[in-house]
């Protein structure tokens, strides 16, 4: 059983709350807490020299913020935005970071007890983003660790960027 995973979004009865986003066929969740405003796809900056999944800019409200494509990070075939398409802005430990997501499709609590670790075969440096899965019902919700979608590497670009 995972301790705690969301600690940020938990509520006093043991549920965690998580903002429920979908990429194709899957399902990841952000920690509620974390999330600052989810918008709809809008024109974004290019920014040169960057990451490849870092899409450009954003000015939101006279805030420049980087905004990064979850398809692109994830390596999945890139996507023209629909109508669905948001821009989830959440706050990183370094940086507000705009995320590309297909669509926003719930705000949830998650108990606790649903909760498992990433498992061994899916542990490593590309998947330190994965901070546990939540079983619900007939599907999985991978829970995102949004400071570990970037590598050291990556996050002197991103904040570059803002």
């Amino acid at each position: 059983m995972v301790e705690n995973p969301m600690s940020n979004g938990s509520d006093p009865s043991g549920a965690l709350q998580i903002v429920v986003c979908e990429l194709g066929h899957e399902h990841y969740g952000l920690d509620v807490a974390r999330v600052i405003e989810i918008i709809r796809h809008q024109p974004i900056t290019p920014v040169p020299r960057s990451p490849v999944f870092v899409k450009g800019v954003m000015n939101l409200r006279g805030r420049i913020i980087p905004v990064v494509d979850l398809r692109a990070r994830f390596g999945m075939p890139e996507a023209e935005p629909t109508k669905d398409t948001r821009i989830v802005v959440a706050d990183g430990s370094s940086t507000r970071v705009g995320l590309v997501v297909d669509a926003v499709s719930e705000v949830l609590f998650v108990p606790t007890a649903s909760l498992e670790p990433t498992p061994g075969v899916a542990s490593g440096v590309e998947t330190e983003y994965l901070r546990g899965i939540a079983k619900l019902d007939d599907r999985l919700i991978l829970l995102l660790e949004l400071d570990g979608l970037f590598r050291i590497e990556d996050q002197s670009p991103l904040a570059g960027a803002a």
